[in-house]
């Protein structure tokens, strides 16, 4: 079947489902031209202002949208819980990989730092180890990034969230500090950072898992005895006016242009005050906030399809129940 008679068999589909996947779509493709626009203007010093003069994000966004509007309509048989499933594993893929480059950099980073700290860089490295382990630019753009990329490899050939892991990572960063400062006498600032680095990620990491998941403290004196429809309608509605635009506003003040709160020390490998005996890992605690903004909007969509399904009555919804991480 050609692309022109798949586009005629959906229009002939057309119903609410259908319109609700297009709409759905095309929100991540939103999403998916802002993060373009915003990589384009930081790494490439692209000009994505929205002005008639400047083509380049407005065709950015339109391709992108079309894009999502031609697979709805090639697909018009796939249902919402198809695809709001198939959302929520890209969704699970992304945390995860975020997962393990978070645990590699900051496994790698206390390394760096104690060797900083002790003078240790020059007896282990090369001539001048311990001058370039103190430049942020360096230990981010030759230690971090890589290992941030190489999370993502881990990502896609492992199927566990590792928020469990992470939590008893953080336990266990905790309980060295405990020992090493009444055992040993011995603490240093970069331990410390080390436990409120995973707790950040573990924290902003876990939520849209955990929004899948229903985890979420949720005032349900009333939800609690509502049907399935009047349940569906009230996420739907809720993830519209609420989830999808906290995530928005998320997103345009800490992403819009290259001195927001987030691309700013993203950009410049921004340390601390104290990085000079701690690590080097501010500038990540900030890009966790768009990670969070990114991994719940994008959850935030799967919820709305799965709310619209709720609605419509479709088969196959997902009962809850205690799953592990």
């Amino acid at each position: 079947m050609t692309m022109p008679d798949q586009m005629a068999e959906g229009l002939k589909r057309v119903d609410s489902s259908l319109f609700i996947r297009a709409i759905s779509w095309s929100l991540l493709a939103l999403l998916a031209a802002f993060l373009t626009n915003n990589i384009l203007e930081l790494a490439f010093d692209v000009t994505t202002e929205l002005r008639f003069n400047n083509p380049v994000p407005v065709l950015v966004y339109i391709i992108s949208i079309v894009v999502a509007i031609l697979y709805t309509f090639q697909t018009p048989r796939r249902s919402l819980r198809a695809d709001g499933e198939a959302v929520h594993k890209f969704n699970v893929f992304l945390i995860r990989s975020v997962f393990w480059g978070v645990f590699l950099v900051g496994v790698a980073d206390v390394a760096v730092a104690f060797m900083r700290v002790e003078n240790l860089a020059d007896v282990f490295f090369w001539e001048g180890a311990g001058r370039d382990f103190n430049k942020p630019f360096f230990v981010g753009m030759y230690i971090h990034i890589p290992l941030l990329v190489l999370g993502f490899f881990l990502g896609a050939v492992t199927r566990t969230l590792g928020f469990i892991w992470l939590a008893i990572l953080i336990v266990i960063a905790e309980l060295l500090i405990v020992v090493s400062r009444f055992v040993f006498s011995y603490e240093q600032a970069f331990m410390g950072d080390l436990v409120r680095f995973w707790y950040a990620a573990l924290f902003l990491l876990s939520s849209a898992y955990t929004l899948y998941d229903e985890g979420h403290v949720r005032v349900d004196i009333v939800f609690a005895g509502m049907r399935e429809r009047s349940k569906g309608i009230t996420n739907f509605v809720g993830t519209l006016l609420l989830g999808l635009t906290t995530c928005w506003v998320i997103l345009l003040v800490g992403m819009n242009g290259k001195q927001s709160i987030i691309n700013s020390p993203i950009m410049n490998f921004e340390i601390s005050q104290t990085a000079s005996i701690g690590m080097f890992v501010k500038y990540q605690m900030a890009g966790f906030l768009g990670v969070f903004a990114i991994t719940m909007y994008i959850q935030f969509v799967s919820y709305l399809m799965s709310a619209w399904a709720d609605i419509k009555g479709e088969p196959g919804k997902r009962i809850m129940q205690q799953v592990g991480y």
